[in-house]
């Protein structure tokens, strides 16, 4: 289980890593290549646009293929697209190679977490699930600074050597034995999954955290830059908010397993209202960059209580792990994209407040509905739900 836990939390951080790299970058392409923050957010958005593509395919190969097989595949093109990204140099190739990017990394995160998940103890999941997803945050932590090293070494240079890690993740995963791939099931399976209401609500719980960031991914850097940060200042930013956050997650999944997901859902989700109302008004960079740290970790704090309840959900279904992954790529993705592309556009065309405030009133709404179902449904811990059979069901919120 170690070496899996080590090899699969490899994978979600490259593959973070390769997402987060743009973050410090974006002011540059906006200067140079006249963009906006209408194009800024189109660019931002690319990704987990391609990851919302990739995100069903992953899961019907990683049923019928393997796990393995679909890391394999995901790393191999990601290391592709990422040398293609490097040198570009104008906006429709940034942009079609983060979005190849983005449908790559769906068959890599898709394996891996389903990799992972199949073999974790259901009472440790939580936990488990929490350190892959630390690790995750910890690509986010180094994309920036790979970002930010690129704008002083070279913007080819940095990602070619970047893409060769992804290709030494390949052999990693050649040489991991794997389980052979389940009874394939059908696609029928993910799409009657989303029809189920519980599943939609802990399904809100990735999409609303993929929405802040990435409504934060573009404005952020754009306002820091505007104040007079450089690439490097601005990596070091989210590079702090980011290591923070990678110890947030272990407390968040220790907390979700001992005490059900309810609490740190209910605890990240106000924090987020809180700093999202906070974000548009400081007009001096260090202030800022305090904040966005600390809302960034607010975000952060989401994604593990909501991924273990995705997983839980799923499994009461019968569904294949690499279902199970894909559901989390859905939920990602348009969130992502809607927050990049939706919130620079909305920005663009009022201003940062008007979208960060709709941010914090979609985070108050989201609240007072778990509030509302704190008395009515049973959260119970994962060790209970393992334990028993008659285990009540979860959420029916959002």
């Amino acid at each position: 289980m170690r070496r899996l836990l080590l090899l699969a939390s490899a994978v979600v951080f490259f593959d973070t890593l390769f997402f987060a790299v743009l973050t410090p970058l974006l002011p540059h392409y906006v200067r140079e290549l006249d963009m906006g923050k209408t194009g800024a957010g189109v660019l931002a958005a690319a990704y987990p646009a391609g990851a919302l593509v990739g995100a069903v395919p992953s899961g019907i190969v990683a049923g019928r293929l393997g796990m393995k097989r679909s890391v394999v595949v995901g790393l191999s093109l990601v290391g592709v697209c990422t040398v293609a990204f490097g040198l570009a140099d104008q906006a429709w190739q940034l942009d079609l190679a983060r979005f190849l990017q983005g449908i790559a990394s769906a068959f890599s995160w898709t394996g891996a977490l389903g990799w992972f998940v199949s073999e974790a103890p259901p009472e440790r999941r939580g936990s488990l699930i929490g350190q892959a997803f630390a690790a995750a945050v910890g690509g986010s932590l180094f994309g920036p600074v790979v970002g930010g090293i690129a704008s002083v070494v070279g913007i080819a240079v940095t990602f070619a050597a970047v893409a060769g890690l992804s290709l030494g993740l390949v052999a990693w995963t050649l040489g991991t034995e794997a389980r052979r791939p389940p009874q394939p099931q059908s696609p029928r399976a993910l799409v009657d999954a989303l029809r189920d209401r519980h599943m939609l609500g802990g399904f809100w719980f990735v999409v609303l955290p993929s929405l802040l960031f990435g409504v934060l991914d573009v404005l952020a850097p754009l306002r820091l830059a505007a104040l007079g940060l450089g690439a490097i200042a601005i990596g070091a930013v989210f590079f702090s908010s980011a290591l923070i956050d990678v110890g947030s997650n272990l407390v968040v999944g220790r907390a979700a397993d001992r005490y059900g997901t309810l609490l740190p859902l209910a605890a990240g989700t106000g924090a987020s209202a809180v700093f999202a109302a906070l974000l548009p008004w400081p007009d001096k960079a260090v202030a800022l960059a305090v904040l966005v740290v600390v809302a960034g970790v607010a975000f952060g704090t989401l994604f593990t209580p909501a991924m273990a309840l995705v997983t839980e959900l799923a499994e009461r279904r019968g569904l294949e792990y690499g279902y199970s992954a894909a559901l989390i790529n859905l939920a990602w993705a348009p969130g992502q994209a809607i927050g990049s592309a939706g919130g620079g556009a909305l920005a663009h065309r009022t201003s940062d407040a008007v979208t960060y405030l709709c941010l914090s009133g979609v985070c108050a709404l989201t609240l007072a509905l778990l509030w509302r179902s704190r008395r009515s449904i049973a959260w119970t811990t994962p060790s209970a739900r393992a334990s028993s059979a008659s285990s009540s069901r979860i959420i029916d919120a959002a």
